[in-house]
């Protein structure tokens, strides 16, 4: 513990870092939970309309996530982009709060709103940028710290603004709540964050950006991103088959899932400790095999469960599991492109959106076949298989590794 404190004591950037990303995801844990009910109940979006909505927003928020990101390492700034993104998303929310019409949400949700939501990797690229001199170990307890604010973010924030909402006969209440937390995430990143310290650019011609951007990636590291993908993709189906396996077979009530969503992200604050400690005694990619186990554990337990109560046991493993498949594969993602920390870690955008269309398709494929069960162990097997394939692909000589060749 005594490293955490002294990480923040004695680092500045990942102090204010942290703050803002904590500040941040307090602005997603206000409006996320209740954004479907806002958008399709509350101002009359048809179900498909909003699923379309949101496919464009998330790929929109990867688009500009890998562009900010790219751009960041190219003129080698990252404070001003992150004023750029961030100053977005109090106009994104403040607009569906000042006019809650139908185009107002979907103009802010795929326009600023995607743009303050690259805020997310833009920090945590900020931090790999700044803090490239740590050790291994050192690394490995600043990325867990930002994402543990996340996690802390989601479970203070969702009930409280629950029972704000309560009080309220509309629920648009929850975007003037972000706001003004994405208020404080810009005012963090104005006045707390230093200024960036050029290094000078490189002479000679410049590459184009889209030859140099298509430049970086190469076989081996697609693999990659699809394994992480793979892994991540158990949090989706997850997401999707908890709440229809607690109201379902295990004949639990509604309010069980907002407990068990507590109760999980609670361990995942816990047991990230344990995991940025972990690492220090084994490999990365062996550290998300046993998280990928754990979690299929978890997966098939639950599509077991007959009441409540199994449900609530095989949570403890998912906690445990979940903090690893949240944590460890930021700080693979953010080594995987040297040299290039901003591009690097928009792969956390990617990654987000991958891993969410291949769960959507995992679930989609078992329940046609055999039901909610079915796509559990499935998504739990998919996960497995992700990380044997980086376990396999980080094994192999170096001189086969592309990993190396990625950076210019």
């Amino acid at each position: 513990m005594t490293a955490w404190f002294s990480i923040l004591r004695d680092h500045a950037v990942v102090r204010t870092s942290a703050a803002a990303i904590f500040l941040y995801g307090f602005a997603g844990a206000a409006t996320s939970p209740y954004q479907a009910v806002i958008g399709i109940r509350e101002l009359g979006l048809s179900d498909l309309t909003y699923a379309l909505l949101s496919l464009v927003a998330a790929i929109a928020h990867v688009l500009i996530a890998v562009a900010s990101g790219y751009l960041s390492d190219r003129y080698q700034s990252y404070r001003l982009p992150l004023i750029l993104v961030s100053s977005f998303g109090m106009i994104g929310f403040g607009a569906i709060w000042l006019n809650p019409t139908p185009l107002t949400f979907a103009i802010a949700t795929v326009g600023p709103l995607a743009l303050f939501h690259a805020t997310n990797s833009l920090l945590f690229g900020n931090v790999r940028a700044k803090t490239d001199s740590f050790d291994p170990a050192e690394a490995a307890i600043a990325n867990a710290l930002m994402r543990m604010m996340v996690s802390l973010s989601w479970v203070l924030v969702p009930g409280i603004v629950g029972l704000i909402l309560a009080r309220h006969d509309s629920m648009i209440t929850a975007y003037l709540i972000a706001a003004v937390f994405a208020a404080g995430c810009l005012a963090t990143i104005l006045f707390g964050m230093e200024r960036d310290t050029r290094m000078p650019l490189p002479s000679g011609p410049r590459i184009a950006a889209l030859p140099d951007l298509i430049g970086v990636l190469s076989s081996g590291m697609i693999l990659r991103i699809a394994g992480v993908a793979l892994i991540t993709q158990v949090l989706t189906v997850n997401a999707t088959v908890l709440p229809l396996i607690v109201t379902g077979r295990a004949n639990g009530a509604a309010s069980d899932i907002g407990f068990l969503v507590g109760l999980v992200a609670l361990l995942e604050v816990i047991f990230m400790f344990f995991w940025a400690y972990a690492v220090r005694y084994m490999h990365l990619t062996t550290a998300l095999a046993v998280s990928a186990m754990l979690y299929l554990a978890y997966l098939s337990a639950i599509a077991m469960a007959t009441a409540p109560w199994h449900v609530y046991a095989a949570s403890v493993i998912a906690g445990i599991s979940a903090a690893g498949i949240i944590s460890l594969p930021i700080s693979y993602l953010l080594d995987l492109i040297r040299n290039r920390p901003g591009l690097s870690a928009s792969l956390i955008a990617v990654n987000m959106f991958l891993g969410a269309a291949l769960g959507s398709a995992v679930f989609a494929l078992g329940a046609a076949i055999s039901g909610y069960g079915l796509a559990s162990v499935l998504g739990g097997i998919a996960g497995v298989a992700g990380a044997a394939m980086l376990v396999y692909l980080d094994r192999r000589p170096q001189r086969d590794r592309p990993l190396e060749r990625a950076a210019p």
